[in-house]
């Protein structure tokens, strides 16, 4: 029951967004239109016929811990070894480390395909990804000729580990320690805990991304180092080695992503485990928030990817399962109808289709903005969309984890009882999104980051760039038929926000603790406006394809009238946000744990 809608995936590409442009640029110069939808009709191949076939399986029988080594369904490394011959490991890397140099647009539209089929095995190219995204950025050449280049290839996997049992998301507080050795390498003792991938039999070798602190660094994050450490040496020929002391302390069972191994691991408990360190002492943290921030997006992509998954198989369960009839039908000898003529039904099939589709949009769209920063003339256009980038980061990643969860729950609700079985996929599905919250930082620390770190930096300037941008849509789309009412709403609400953010911001600068109080509010609030905008930017976008010989009638209503709802349905909920905001209410801050 699940499929890939590409009619919307085309849509978002290269009609809301202009994917296409992107060929003009040396880098891109080998991604036209047709050469993108190549790429995609390759993904879709390689999703449905090696990645969705063992989905439900794999949730059913998850990775096992036998005799210190792990023990998974054999079709995952099928499922990689096509992902691989494919080329999607190395896909937006440099050729001349073997990668294909794909705009990370269309990277990510790949990944949002592969996520429909199998979060779960499409999690071990994500995070592998993302590791040597870190290593090309600040590794020295001799880590990218080790390390580096069999990452590309799909050949070594990766991983981040930051977490540790005592500390969980407070970094400053961990406690695995590296030891300088004469040869320049270190040796590390600790336990790391939460770790995605961290063990597996698939790939010849893995390539863990560990934060530590050296002995003598300053306390608290500025003593955090980065270190890469493999789960086997590698000699200076490329070749495998010893096995590396990094051991496998047991496996962590999830209420979802039961297929990606999720690990507790020792390192230096069974014998030296050897780090090799990543650029400067003490700015491990700060290396990482590339990979987390990377991260955190994908996070989001997975989410929408999940939540569109669940609407497709909803929306086909609904056009097919006949019950009842219209209620002004009181024949009951009348042939019953198909569920999708309910209204409640079709109001259930709208709340998926605005999250999915307006956080796919978001998504892109921040892709769109990678690939912009490469193309812009100046450092001064780069910083401008780098900033702007870094403030819908913690929304890209936390919107979709929140509401695409919610359309998850909305698509179990259209199958009724049968929701909750086994024989559709949606019950697997919403437990495999609520992981989504959390991971890469929960709901709660993404707000945190928002309002107290992204809105403030520069004084404001990321929320002006975001003001400017949406207000150039708006002033768009107040030219065309049906959007006046819906951009004129859009300016409102952003005026409102705007205001809220600098009330929220003088208080946060003067006292933190009742300015972040209820920072988890203002980023469903500003989350909602963000969402409304790409709402807009695809009703624009509909609204003027209308108009071309031939349009896809059906497909470009169902996005004009997504559009309605969202304003009409979703964005008033943020003026009572924002009245509670304005507010400085203090319930929850005063609340005191004795009173629970």
């Amino acid at each position: 029951m699940i499929s890939v809608d590409r009619a919307d995936i085309a849509f978002q590409l290269f009609d809301a967004l202009p994917t296409a442009s992107l060929s003009a640029l040396p880098r891109f110069a080998d991604y036209d239109r047709a050469a993108i939808d190549g790429v995609l009709d390759m993904a879709e191949r390689v999703a449905m016929d090696h990645f969705l076939p063992h989905a439900a399986d794999l949730d059913l029988n998850e990775p096992k811990f036998v005799d210190g080594k792990v023990v998974i369904d054999e079709r995952v490394g099928a499922a990689l070894a096509a992902y691989r011959e494919a080329g999607f490991f190395g896909a937006s890397f440099d050729q001349e480390l073997g990668g294909a140099q794909m705009p990370e647009t269309v990277r990510s539209a790949v990944g949002f395909i592969f996520s429909m089929a199998n979060i779960a095995t499409a999690a071990y190219p994500f995070l592998t990804t993302a590791a040597a995204n870190l290593i090309d950025a600040f590794g020295s050449p001799e880590q990218k000729a080790r390390f580096l280049k069999p990452m590309v290839e799909g050949r070594f996997f990766g991983t981040m580990c930051l977490s540790e049992p005592q500390a969980g998301s407070s970094l400053a507080d961990i406690t695995t320690k590296a030891e300088p050795q004469e040869d320049g390498s270190y040796f590390l003792t600790g336990r790391k805990m939460w770790i995605s991938g961290g063990d597996q039999e698939i790939s010849e070798n893995i390539v863990h991304m560990v934060l530590a602190k050296i002995p003598g660094s300053p306390p608290g994050v500025k003593g955090i180092s980065l270190f890469i450490v493999p789960k086997f040496l590698v000699e200076e020929d490329g070749s495998i080695g010893l096995r590396n002391g990094v051991a496998l302390a047991g496996l962590n069972h999830k209420m979802g992503y039961r297929g990606t191994t999720n690990a507790a691991l020792n390192f230096g408990e069974d014998g030296p485990c050897r780090g090799y360190p990543v650029g400067d002492p003490g700015k491990g943290l700060v290396y990482m928030f590339q990979m987390m921030n990377e991260a955190r997006i994908g996070v989001g992509l997975g989410a929408a990817a999940l939540g569109a998954a669940g609407y497709r198989a909803s929306l086909a369960y609904a056009r097919e399962r006949l019950q009842g009839r219209h209620p002004d039908n009181k024949d009951a000898s009348s042939p019953q109808i198909p569920i999708i003529g309910h209204a409640d039904v079709k109001r259930l099939l709208l709340a998926q289709k605005t999250a999915v589709e307006g956080s796919l949009a978001l998504l892109l769209y921040a892709a769109f903005l990678v690939d912009a920063i490469k193309a812009a003339p100046s450092e001064e256009a780069r910083h401008e969309i780098r900033i702007l980038l870094d403030l819908l980061t913690p929304i890209a990643k936390s919107w979709p984890s929140e509401f695409c969860l919610e359309a998850n729950k909305h698509a179990i609700q259209v199958l009724g009882g049968y929701g909750y079985t086994r024989d559709y996929p949606v019950e697997r599905l919403y437990r495999d999104n609520r992981l989504n919250a959390i991971h890469e930082g929960t709901h709660g620390i993404q707000a945190l980051d928002l309002l107290g770190r992204k809105v403030m930096q520069e004084n404001g300037a990321g929320m002006k760039t975001l003001a400017a941008r949406i207000m150039a849509d708006v002033t768009q789309a107040h030219g065309l038929e049906g959007l006046t009412a819906h951009a004129a709403d859009l300016a409102a609400h952003l005026a409102e926000a705007v205001a809220t953010t600098g009330k929220l911001a003088a208080k946060v600068g003067s006292n933190p603790r009742p300015g972040l109080a209820n920072a988890t509010i203002y980023l469903d609030m500003m989350g909602h406006v963000v969402i409304a905008w790409m709402w807009l930017r695809q009703a624009t976008a509909a609204t003027r394809r209308l108009g071309s010989p031939d349009p896809d009638r059906n497909f470009l209503d169902g996005k004009l009238a997504a559009c309605r709802y969202f304003f009409a349905y979703e964005l008033p909920r943020t003026r009572t946000q924002r009245a509670l905001l304005d507010s400085l209410d203090d319930t929850a801050l005063k609340m005191r744990p004795e009173w629970f």
